[in-house]
């Protein structure tokens, strides 16, 4: 509508503009014939002049001499003069709108410059009826043309909006609809076709979504059946690791000392074991259980995994170090806490023997900190290939070494969350990794 004002008022100012210089024209075609008579002609015939020219009398001004060539009977008022010489646009606009407003019938004197130098000026006295009544009859083509103008970009705007957006839009929807009846189900995947950007970019960010759920769903059935799987199997291995307990409580009375050394440690190995395989039926019903907290030694502890994994590495050149203070207490599971320092000493044990070096330091470390307790478990090994690092803490993404299953972090990270903490990387390089078990000042007693 701003645009039809603008063109509007233009168009009206130059109609009314050319509407005055077409009876000025006429006026002085008028003059001119009479004049070529010298004014020999009669009444009826000067009336008809003024009547074909829609004037009411003709002044013409040649040699600096005023003249009244063609005059009516009854003069009425003169209620305004306009002077077409040097009107500006604004100003014509402006008389254009005031004609249009007042209906009321006037008579106005209109001086203009005669055609192709006839004289010096010319002037013409005309009712206003007329030119209001042209003047409306213009506006009304000019509202009939808009409208045609305006259902056409209207129809072209329509279609435009309907084949950019509205169709794309509609596709994007039923492409949802389709993929949420069967997320599994990778042929449903949506396939950006959109040529606007932004819903490029939306179909782009949906086929992306999709695709991670796709994957994610695929996963999650796997473990759902490897669960399953673990569950048979942990019920089998638990009445299996019974009676292996029983055989084993029978050796603490073997005379013989290397057995009775590590008769109690294959004892407390069994029984870990045992309730490892009951948390893991529990875990085929719900996630980690919670912790059973009670007040653990973490020196007593840490020295026990040390010692549980030296047993199995004996043969292999590495030294272990526990920087523990004596005097630490800590409110924790024991169980869940010696699985995650047991998993971080074996995955430290088992980059140090895969790289062939040729010996190798483990050492687990606690300290007091500003965000609550630490406890590192670092080692001397290559550190961690670029693939555990972009899958870290991430189950069946690959371990650090080749034929891992990637689950011992996972797992020890759940465990950690479970106490209200959380388990880091601290660094890994070329001179080892180090990981940060991190409880919060709460669990300390």
């Amino acid at each position: 509508m701003l645009a039809e004002v603008f063109i509007f008022l233009p168009s009206i100012a130059r109609f009314r503009e050319d509407y005055l210089l077409a009876r000025l024209e006429r006026a002085q075609i008028a003059s001119l014939a009479l004049l070529a008579t010298d004014g020999m002609i009669s009444e009826e015939l000067e009336d008809e002049l003024l009547r074909n020219a829609e004037v009411l009398n003709v002044v013409l001004r040649r040699d600096a001499v005023r003249q009244l060539i063609l005059s009516s009977d009854g003069m009425p008022a003169i209620a305004a003069t306009f002077d077409l010489r040097e009107a500006s646009a604004i100003v014509l606009m402006r008389d254009a709108l005031r004609r249009l407003s007042d209906p009321e019938p006037q008579v106005i004197r209109v001086i203009g410059e005669p055609v192709r130098e006839a004289g010096l000026l010319i002037e013409i006295t005309m009712p206003t009826e007329p030119l209001r009544m042209a003047m409306i009859d213009y506006g009304l083509r000019i509202l009939a043309l808009s409208a045609v103008i305006s259902i056409f970009t209207a129809v072209l705007l329509f279609v435009a909006v309907r084949r950019l957006m509205v169709t794309p839009i509609r596709r994007l929807v039923a492409a949802m609809m389709r993929y949420s009846e069967a997320p599994s189900d990778a042929t449903r995947i949506i396939t950006p076709q959109g040529r606007v950007r932004e819903l490029r970019n939306a179909e782009d960010a949906l086929q992306a979504l999709q695709t991670d759920l796709t994957g994610a769903l695929k996963q999650r059935e796997r473990l759902a059946q490897l669960g399953e799987a673990v569950a048979k199997i942990s019920h089998d291995l638990r009445n299996m690791l019974s009676v292996a307990t029983l055989v084993a409580d029978r050796l603490e009375f073997s005379n013989d000392p290397t057995v009775q050394r590590i008769a109690p440690r294959l004892v407390s190995s069994l029984n870990r074991a045992i309730n490892l395989t009951e948390a893991t039926l529990a875990f085929g019903r719900a996630e980690e259980p919670a912790p059973k907290l009670d007040r653990v030694g973490l020196r007593a502890l840490a020295e026990d995994v040390i010692e549980n994994d030296r047993l199995s590495t004996e043969s292999a050149p590495i030294a272990y170090a526990c920087d523990v203070p004596a005097d630490m207490v800590l409110r924790a599971d024991p169980e869940q806490l010696h699985r995650v320092l047991s998993n971080l000493v074996r995955n430290a044990r088992q980059a140090i023997v895969s790289a062939g070096r040729p010996a190798g330091e483990i050492r687990i470390a606690a300290r007091d900190s500003a965000e609550g307790w630490v406890i590192e478990v670092s080692d001397t090994g290559p550190g961690l290939p670029k693939k555990a690092l972009d899958h870290l803490f991430k189950p069946f993404h690959g371990g650090a070494r080749k034929g891992g299953s990637g689950l011992g972090l996972a797992i020890c990270a759940e465990l950690v969350r479970g106490h209200g903490g959380r388990l880091e990387l601290a660094r890994s390089g070329g001179d080892g990794t180090c990981f940060q078990v991190i409880l919060p000042a709460g669990m300390a007693v």
